[in-house]
């Protein structure tokens, strides 16, 4: 099944993912894990983004994990397309949670 981006879902290690891509960076990611540079490796991990206390809505990343030398979070989003809902959700993370380093792979 193809989805609407044309993103062709993949199995790493029995775990299922959007598209071969966000496969290919979980991959990555374990070996750095592996190797020290990262860790607390985290799989689509949850962020309430909340405004004056209350939630306006939840951000999903495709990883998250603390860099091996610094410690510093940071989230990661393997994006082939970048919808309005993508754009305005990843701005309120970094608004919200200005520790934290949000890359798009």
């Amino acid at each position: 099944m193809v989805s609407k981006y044309r993103a062709k879902p993949t199995m790493v290690n029995g775990i299922r993912f959007a598209s071969k891509k966000e496969g290919k960076r979980y991959s990555e990611l374990k070996l750095l894990e592996r190797l020290g540079e990262i860790r607390d490796l985290q799989l689509q991990p949850r962020f309430p983004l909340k405004v004056n206390g209350e939630l306006v809505t939840t951000y999903v990343a495709d990883f998250s994990y603390r860099d091996g030398k610094s410690g510093n979070w940071i989230t990661e989003d393997t994006k082939g397309f970048r919808t309005d809902a993508y754009k305005i959700k990843a701005k309120l993370l970094k608004a919200l949670n200005p520790g934290i380093d949000h890359r798009e792979i």
